[in-house]
């Protein structure tokens, strides 16, 4: 489980917050107090709040192997965190400039990571070198434009599951593109923020860089941890899958009600035939003094298979009249009494 201490929180800078006369007011709640003009971060609800953060991308990340997380840091000071944390967790980023319409209009921008791709390839096939120089250094510096502000999401081809942003101030169109679709935003917010419209605030420092590092390593172990509990889930399945027995999918065999050998008077009477709605002649039931030869003659007389108890022709006791079976058992005789 990925947490984080007391410690390292103090030691990283996060409780420091901007001047009290920068400050807004919708973080009061998350403000201990002042000190020489300064806002000081209450620590204890900082370290509350990340742990809630690193266990929803730790699930969000379990949950499904597909599962992305996209980070957001275009100030100085985050660049190198961000870009660096999010490669070792194998994610997206943004890190130089956000452009507008990035989510709302990601069709847009899939068009232009196309055209990115497409002069990458020129380079690598040879048609660079048919161009003029004219040509080669016009398409030069789009690739570089192109590069510099969309390299991170390069191999984005839908939507993220969840955005962590650093300094919520800087980066307020994300916020509110991912408000507007929907996309549940994490972030870091300072004193000079507001926590408005972030699913998960935490309350933190976002211009100290050791504090800036620990909140994108710790994000980034938590996607890791997720994405390996995803993988032991799989192997796990994969497993119980291979230790189950296999499911026979034949049709099973048809069986016949059979007669006990005490029963019978020693003799095992054959398979009832199929039934029959015809009665043959002077075969009345229910006429005084007439009674069927055999069993058999009940279910040619559509009284259904043979029960226990029942005499076959030949045994030494009388055969025994069987008395008219309901509906129902006609229907269990169907199933049980003639094989298909």
């Amino acid at each position: 489980m990925v947490s984080v201490t007391m410690k390292e929180l103090l030691e990283a800078g996060v409780h420091f917050g901007h001047q009290v006369r920068r400050w807004n007011p919708k973080m009061k709640e998350y403000i201990f107090g002042e000190r020489n003009g300064i806002n000081i971060i209450d620590l204890q609800k900082t370290q509350r709040m990340f742990r809630d953060a690193i266990q929803y991308v730790t699930n969000l990340m379990g949950e499904d192997r597909g599962r992305t997380l996209l980070f957001v840091g275009t100030k100085r000071q985050a660049q190198d965190a961000i870009r660096e944390e999010a490669t070792r967790a194998n994610q997206f980023y943004i890190n130089q400039r956000w452009l507008g319409g990035l989510l709302t209009n990601f069709q847009t921008v899939q068009k232009s990571i196309k055209r990115m791709r497409d002069l990458d390839s020129m380079q690598t096939d040879g048609r660079y070198e048919m161009l003029t120089k004219k040509e080669r250094i016009k398409l030069d510096r789009e690739r570089e434009t192109l590069e510099k502000n969309l390299s991170g999401i390069k191999n984005m081809t839908r939507l993220p599951d969840a955005i962590f942003i650093i300094d919520v101030r800087k980066e307020e169109i994300a916020v509110q593109e991912a408000n507007r679709l929907g996309i549940p935003v994490l972030a870091v917010v300072d004193t000079n923020c507001s926590p408005e419209g972030i699913d998960y605030v935490i309350p933190g420092n976002d211009d100290a860089l050791r504090a800036v590092r620990l909140f994108a390593s710790r994000i980034a172990d938590a996607v890791i941890e997720g994405q390996q509990l995803q993988t032991k889930g799989d192997e796990e399945g994969l497993e119980a899958a291979a230790a189950a027995p296999a499911i026979s999918t034949g049709a099973p065999e048809a069986t016949t009600a059979t007669t006990t050998e005490a029963d019978s008077g020693g003799a095992t009477p054959a398979a009832a035939p199929e039934l029959q709605m015809s009665v043959p002649g002077n075969q009345g039931f229910g006429k005084t003094g007439q009674q069927p030869d055999s069993v058999g003659d009940h279910t040619q007389a559509g009284f259904g298979a043979p029960v226990a108890g029942a005499t076959g022709g030949g045994g030494d006791n009388p055969a025994q009249v069987l008395p008219q079976s309901s509906p129902e058992q006609e229907k269990g005789a169907e199933t049980v009494g003639v094989a298909s």
